[in-house]
């Protein structure tokens, strides 16, 4: 069985994006979200591979579709999510979005990774509401942002 950690950035309203694309511009999050998936499989829906627009290095690209024509260098596709985690079976992978894939794979996610940006944006895609009762909090990492000044932490959260 594979274990599924999620990894997110939202804003105070668990904003994830907007017109499928972030709203904001956090350099460090990007560098964080690079050091912590390398060299790990990671799993997201057609809509966010698109939005990325090319397969990330070092890493084995995994793309949830419902169209079983779609296909693109460098990544598998797979039909759901159970299909993605049966490809990863025994590693530890990285659910990257988008909003649906995130709403699916919260129940089989023993982690999350959560940079809490301090701000509200424009979105028209919401991460779930995290239900405190299932996850606990274990580590929180306060920044401010060097290149915009914004607000954020790295939060990790344990399912109980």
């Amino acid at each position: 069985m594979s274990s599924f950690t999620i990894i997110v950035a939202t804003d105070r309203q668990n904003g994830i994006g907007i017109n499928n694309a972030l709203p904001w511009h956090l350099p460090e999050d990007l560098a964080h979200f690079k050091r912590t998936t390398s060299g790990h499989p990671i799993v997201m829906g057609r809509k966010t591979f698109e939005s990325i627009g090319r397969p990330l290095p070092n890493r084995r690209n995994i793309v949830i579709t419902r169209n079983s024509d779609w296909q693109h260098d460098g990544v598998e596709s797979v039909a759901s999510l159970a299909a993605a985690q049966a490809l990863v079976a025994g590693q530890s992978a990285f659910i990257i979005g988008g909003a649906e894939i995130y709403q699916q794979a919260l129940p089989l996610a023993n982690c999350l990774i959560v940079t809490e940006i301090q701000q509200i944006f424009d979105c028209d895609a919401f991460f779930p509401a995290i239900n405190h009762a299932e996850w606990k909090e274990v580590a929180r990492e306060e920044f401010v942002s060097e290149k915009n000044q914004l607000a954020y932490a790295f939060v990790t959260y344990q399912r109980l």
